[in-house]
C-alpha cells in the first residue's frame, strides 16, 4: 500500500501488475507486466534485460542467481532488497535479476519445453499463481520440487501455497499477497446509518439489505462490476473452498452446487440495484475513485486504485468479504491474484536457489518491512506480526490494514487450478452472462461444462 507521494505512485505499479479478470481467455491480459520504468540513475547496476543476458551466461560463478521477473517497481525491487538482505551473511552473493513481462515468460518456458532445451530457462522466474499448475503439469521437467528444499510451507497462508502445489508437491514459493477485502466508503455508509462493523462477518444476504439501504439513503450502488467478467464469481467460488475442477481435473461445473448459489447471488445483487455492471476496467476503477458507487470487493492490491482519489482520504474502510448462504465450508475469505517464485530445472546450484529463498521470502521480516511501501504484502504470515505491519493507515482511517490483510490471507480456502483454468472462466463467465439476461441456470452450467470438456478434448 501506499504512504505519501512516492508510495503512491509505486503502489499504483501493483495495481496494474495484480489485476486479474476472469472473463478475458487470454491469461496475460490481467495480470501481465506493469507499464512502470526506471531512469538510469533509479535502477540496479545489475539490471540487464533478457537480450543482454543470456541465462546461461548470467547463472556463471557459484554465488549467482539469474531471476526473470516483470515490473520494476513491485518485483524486481522486491528481488533486490531481497539480495541486499541475503548478502548480509553471504557477501558473494549475486543476482543478476532480468526485467521479462509475464507473457514473455510463458512464451519463453513453452518454446524452451517444446524444443526440449531447457538450457535457456533462468535459476528462478516468477509465475503468475492462476498459471502455476497449469505449467507445472504441462512442462513437469521444467521446474524443481521445493518440497523438501528446507522452505517452511507452513508459515504460508495455505491458500497462497496451494497454488503452486501438484501432486501433493510444493514447486513454488508464494509471494505477493491477493487476498480479498470489502472496502467501503463511510461517509457514504453514514448516510445510511451504517459503518464498517455492519460489513465485517456478514453473509451476502446481509451485504445485499445493507446495499439498499445505502441505495435507498444516497442513490448508490454498493459495488460496480465489468460486465462479462467473472472476478467476483472466482472469489465467491473460492471463499467456501470450491473450484471449477475435480482433483482428478475432469470440470466440476454441471454439478457444482456452490457455483450455483454464487451465480444465484451475483444475479440477486444485480436485480436489486446493489451490483451495477460498467463496460471497462477504467470505468470499473472510475467508479469508486469519483464516489458513483460506495465500495468494492477485489484483491487487495486494489487499495493502490482507492488510494489515488486523494481527496477521500480518511473516508474509506477495509473488513473481509461476505460469506455465502447455505454452503458448507462458507467462510468470509478468498484471493484474487498473485504470483509465486518458481525454481527452474536449469538451475546451476539449487542449493543456493533454496536457501535463497528460504532466508528471503520464506525467511526475513526485514525484507518484508522493505518491501511494504511498494505495495508488497505478504502471504507469509510472521511479517504481519512486525512493526511496520501494525502502522496505521490514515487513508483508511488509521487502520493497520497490512496486519489484517495477512491474517486475513492465512484463512483463505485452497481451490483447484488445472490446466485449464482461464477456458473454465471465459465459460463461466459466459454462463453468468446469459443467466443475468434470462437464460436458466442449469441450461448455462450445462454449456459451460460442455465448452471446458471441448477444450480438454473429452
Amino acid at each position: 500500500m501506499k504512504k505519501k507521494a512516492l508510495s503512491l505512485l509505486l503502489v499504483g505499479a501493483m495495481a496494474a501488475t495484480m489485476m486479474t479478470g476472469c472473463g478475458s481467455s487470454d491469461s496475460t491480459s490481467t495480470d501481465a507486466a506493469a507499464e512502470t520504468t526506471e531512469t538510469a540513475e533509479e535502477a540496479p547496476a545489475e539490471e540487464t534485460t533478457a537480450e543482454e543476458a543470456p541465462a546461461e551466461e548470467a547463472a556463471s560463478g557459484d554465488q549467482t542467481l539469474t531471476v526473470w521477473c516483470w515490473d520494476p517497481a513491485f518485483n524486481l525491487n522486491a528481488m533486490y532488497e531481497a539480495e541486499k538482505v541475503y548478502q548480509q551473511d553471504h557477501p558473494d552473493f549475486k543476482l543478476n535479476v532480468v526485467e521479462t513481462p509475464w507473457e514473455d515468460i510463458q512464451t519463453k518456458l513453452t518454446t524452451a519445453a517444446a524444443s526440449g532445451d531447457l538450457s535457456t530457462l533462468p535459476d528462478i522466474f516468477l509465475m503468475q499463481d492462476n498459471a502455476f499448475q497449469k505449467n507445472v503439469i504441462s512442462y513437469p521437467d521444467a521446474f524443481t520440487d521445493l518440497t523438501n528444499s528446507g522452505i517452511d510451507y507452513s508459515q504460508f497462508a495455505a491458500g497462497k501455497a496451494a497454488y503452486s502445489v501438484v501432486d501433493g508437491k510444493n514447486y513454488g514459493v508464494p509471494f505477493d499477497n491477493g487476498a480479498v477485502i470489502g472496502c467501503y466508503r463511510t461517509d457514504v455508509l453514514e448516510q445510511a446509518g451504517l459503518t464498517v462493523d455492519d460489513f465485517t462477518d456478514i453473509t451476502w444476504d446481509q451485504y445485499i439489505e445493507n446495499g439498499k439501504k445505502v441505495l435507498e439513503a444516497t442513490g448508490k450502488p454498493l459495488i460496480s462490476m465489468q460486465a462479462g467478467e467473472c472476478d467476483l464469481i472466482m472469489m465467491m467460488l473460492q471463499s467456501a473452498g470450491s473450484s471449477l475442477f475435480n482433483e482428478d481435473g475432469t470440470a466440476n461445473i454441471v454439478n457444482n452446487e456452490t457455483l450455483k448459489v454464487v451465480m444465484e447471488t451475483y444475479k440477486e445483487l444485480k436485480d436489486s440495484g446493489v451490483l451495477v455492471e460498467v463496460n471497462s476496467w477504467d470505468e470499473y476503477v472510475g467508479s469508486f475513485v469519483s464516489g458513483d458507487v460506495a465500495g468494492t470487493v477485489n484483491g487487495c492490491w486494489i487499495m493502490a486504485s482507492i488510494q489515488t482519489a486523494e481527496d477521500q482520504a480518511g473516508n474509506w474502510a477495509i473488513t473481509n468479504m461476505p460469506s455465502l448462504v447455505g454452503v458448507d465450508n462458507a467462510t468470509n475469505y478468498s484471493n484474487n491474484g498473485g504470483s509465486s517464485w518458481a525454481v527452474t530445472s536449469n538451475c546451476k546450484n539449487t542449493e543456493l536457489a533454496f536457501d535463497f529463498l528460504a532466508s528471503t521470502f520464506a525467511g526475513s521480516t526485514e525484507l518484508y518491512d522493505n518491501i511494504l511501501p511498494s505495495g508488497a504484502l505478504a502471504t507469509w504470515a510472521p511479517a504481519g506480526g512486525s512493526d511496520a505491519y501494525g502502522v496505521g493507515n490514515d487513508f483508511f482511517g488509521g487502520d493497520a490494514v497490512s496486519a489484517k490483510i495477512v491474517d486475513y490471507s492465512t484463512k483463505v480456502p485452497s481451490n483447484i487450478t488445472g490446466v485449464y483454468y482461464y477456458e473454465a472462466r471465459d465459460a463461466v463467465a459466459t454462463a453468468i452472462t446469459n443467466y443475468i439476461n434470462g437464460s436458466d441456470v442449469e441450461t448455462e452450467l450445462k454449456t459451460a461444462e460442455d465448452t471446458v470438456n471441448f477444450n480438454m478434448g473429452m
